[in-house]
């Protein structure tokens, strides 16, 4: 691959060779829309074979859903199309200039165009301590890993009520973005509303959820009267806000803040912001804010004609010129749009430049309680109106997978309105990996 086009249809019988790094929602949209186009043949990288639906991680990690609800298989998402291979393997490298894409089983691909799509890694900021002692919240083994302390921690309590004490039910959230906020709201509502009928002798009141941001509000991309009620209803969980205060040290039984407080804890997540993956300062491209790689408006990058950087490993310009935000619906839409880009190539025509469909931004704060805000105005829902566009958006976005949106949303509504004491059935550690989402059920 060099840095200038190639001929079209300089071999009319050879096919073109993609090769798509990442089964993400970039890399899926991506391979979805080259699905009707045989005169390609992709070949789709992921290091865990599966798609992970990010957005629902804090609901497995809090015990509202199971791994396997969320969790689809990237062989049987494209096992109809026949030019288009799954691998499981680890990219280590890539050379954009000569197309090449080296595995960490020693061997190598070539492709005549490479589609990157690795996704995020979470930013410690280098506090210290924080990558050894703080669980983020970017995967299916982050949530699990953050499930299993919750239950280890309730289930110590319940053996040794001193350990009270020492933190051991005192959970602490950096971060008070969606990612944040979302978890917040979760883990109080398991703490408040569910682990007392789990441990109904153990006293639950005095547990914790302290949510930590440097800046000073929450849901700092959202507008003043979204701040207002998310605050309200964070705390009416029972959350504690320390705002305005970084943390400067994650040890293994304490976190430390800039003030000086120290608390005590055996649970820290992290939801303090994300750079991209590794393999992105490998890559030899250009790179911007957050280590994401810098692309064009035909969402190429710089030089490198048919090298393509989607979703959250990549700065895609905006019409303000400004970065678009790392959301799921902007690594699906480019992914699609990549797809139909390769595709124009194919027949000679001009590449496009990316145009975003808005579809605004939103956060689920616990039960019944969401804010949402849409178009160019920021128009503001909340509460259940707000849950219905959550559902709305997060339904789109699993169709892409191949999910069953019947079942997402039978399963969405039923978590909207029963007791949050339910969620108690897949505490019992047999459950851990039982869908909570019937994906064959409806019809």
């Amino acid at each position: 691959m060099s840095g200038t086009e190639q001929p079209v249809g300089q071999d009319q019988h050879r096919r073109t060779e993609v090769v798509i790094v990442g089964g993400g929602f970039a890399g899926i949209a991506c391979a979805k829309r080259l699905s009707t186009e045989p005169r390609t043949h992709v070949t789709l990288l992921d290091r865990t074979g599966y798609h992970q639906f990010q957005p629902l991680l804090y609901q497995v990690a809090t015990a509202e859903l199971a791994a396997s609800d969320i969790r689809f298989d990237l062989s049987s998402m494209f096992h109809r199309h026949a030019h288009i291979d799954v691998r499981t393997a680890e990219v280590v490298s890539v050379d954009p200039g000569a197309g090449m894409v080296s595995l960490a089983d020693g061997t190598s691909l070539a492709a005549d165009t490479l589609v990157l799509g690795v996704g995020a890694q979470p930013n410690f900021f280098r506090t210290p301590g924080a990558d050894q002692h703080a669980v983020p919240l970017y995967s299916l083994d982050d949530a699990d890993r953050v499930r299993r302390r919750l239950l280890d921690l309730f289930r110590d309590a319940a053996e040794k009520p001193e350990r009270a004490e020492d933190g051991t039910l005192t959970f602490v959230i950096v971060g008070a973005g969606p990612t944040g906020v979302e978890t917040a709201g979760a883990v109080a509502e398991l703490v408040h509303n569910v682990m007392p009928h789990v441990y109904p002798h153990l006293a639950t009141a005095g547990a914790r959820v302290i949510l930590v941001d440097l800046g000073h509000t929450v849901l700092g991309a959202f507008s003043d009267e979204a701040h207002t009620y998310a605050v309200k209803q964070l705390q009416r969980r029972g959350v504690e806000l320390r705002l305005g205060v970084s943390v400067t040290g994650v040890e293994e039984d304490r976190l430390t803040l800039g003030d000086g407080t120290t608390i005590k804890t055996h649970l820290v997540v992290w939801g303090g912001g994300e750079m991209a993956a590794p393999l992105a300062f490998r890559s030899g491209l250009g790179q911007g804010r957050g280590g994401r790689i810098d692309v064009r408006p035909d969402l190429t990058v710089e030089g490198f004609p048919r090298v393509y950087a989607l979703g959250d490993v990549a700065n895609i310009p905006g019409p303000d010129g400004e970065a678009l935000p790392q959301l799921g619906s902007v690594a699906q839409q480019a992914g699609h749009w990549a797809g139909g880009n390769i595709i124009a190539g194919l027949e000679g025509g001009g590449r496009q430049p990316f145009h975003y469909n808005d579809k605004g931004i939103m956060a689920m704060i616990g039960r019944k309680a969401a804010v949402a805000e849409f178009g160019a105005h920021r128009h503001e829902l909340n509460g259940r109106f707000a849950f219905a566009a959550w559902l709305g958006v997060h339904a789109q976005l699993l169709a892409n997978t191949g999910a069953e949106v019947k079942a997402f949303l039978a399963w969405a509504e039923d978590f909207y309105v029963r007791p949050a004491h339910r969620s108690a059935a897949l505490l019992d550690p047999g459950n851990a990996d039982k869908p909570r989402i019937d994906w064959n059920s409806a019809e």
